[in-house]
């Protein structure tokens, strides 16, 4: 089942699963800020498939803004942790009736290397994903007599399509090729491996954690991040 707010791209990527994989799915138009939206999904897949082995905590908003966010009003912050550490929480609560406790629950959250750093100016992107981290030690605790692993992910920077945008006319304002900029600009960043990752690794590694040879992993917050939080100096 695919959760999200973009209905056509939503359908696109589950017909693509299913042709892929041979398997069934189901997308969902919903809201991670929005209670009845999410209530509506969590009706729509019992309805469908009764049982939820696997819950993927991937919502969160791009930084869009570079002014300090200390001088953000009220609704500008509450709209950022709505999102992000709200938004997981909320969909935990309300799937979590539907959860298999045979052992193969599973709850994955994307939180970001953020969280663990200083990352200017990306304040309340960072106060949320530590929120998250720490939901996940809090719930993989709490959790855990009901036979349901909840660990987080990690994430340094990511090569999102925005982001590669962003790289390939920064690069061209600098009279530079993309994959040069784009090395001088992650070394520059800390980040060892000199350069971002990509979803599918991201995809790759929450696989992995789903499924039977990931069973140990339990209140982990496993960095993948190219080095960015070595913090070497």
């Amino acid at each position: 089942m695919l959760l999200a707010r973009g209905k056509e791209a939503l359908a696109a990527a589950a017909a693509d699963i299913g042709r892929e994989f041979g398997v069934q799915t189901l997308s969902v138009e919903a809201d991670v800020t929005d209670l009845e939206s999410v209530r509506s999904a969590v009706a729509q897949v019992r309805q469908r498939f009764q049982t939820v082995h696997i819950v993927v905590n991937n919502a969160g908003a791009a930084i869009r803004r570079t002014d300090r966010e200390i001088t953000w009003d009220d609704a500008d912050w509450l709209n950022q942790v709505q999102i992000k550490s709200i938004g997981a929480l909320r969909v935990i609560r309300e799937f979590l009736p539907l959860m298999a406790r045979d052992g193969s629950g599973r709850i994955i959250n994307i939180a970001g290397a953020s969280g663990a750093m200083a990352w200017l100016p990306a304040m309340t992107y960072g106060f949320n994903n530590a929120a998250l981290m720490q939901v996940t030690g809090y719930l993989a605790a709490d959790l855990a007599k009901e036979g349901i692993t909840v660990n987080a992910i990690v994430p340094g920077l990511v090569g999102t399509e925005w982001r590669e945008s962003w790289a390939a006319d920064s690069a061209k304002r600098e009279g530079k090729r993309t994959d040069e900029w784009l090395r001088d600009f992650c070394l520059s960043k800390g980040i060892l491996s000199g350069r971002w990752g990509q979803a599918q690794e991201i995809g790759d590694l929450a696989a992995f954690i789903a499924s039977d040879r990931g069973r140990y992993f339990n209140g982990a917050k496993i960095a993948l991040d190219g080095g960015l939080t070595v913090n070497a100096r």
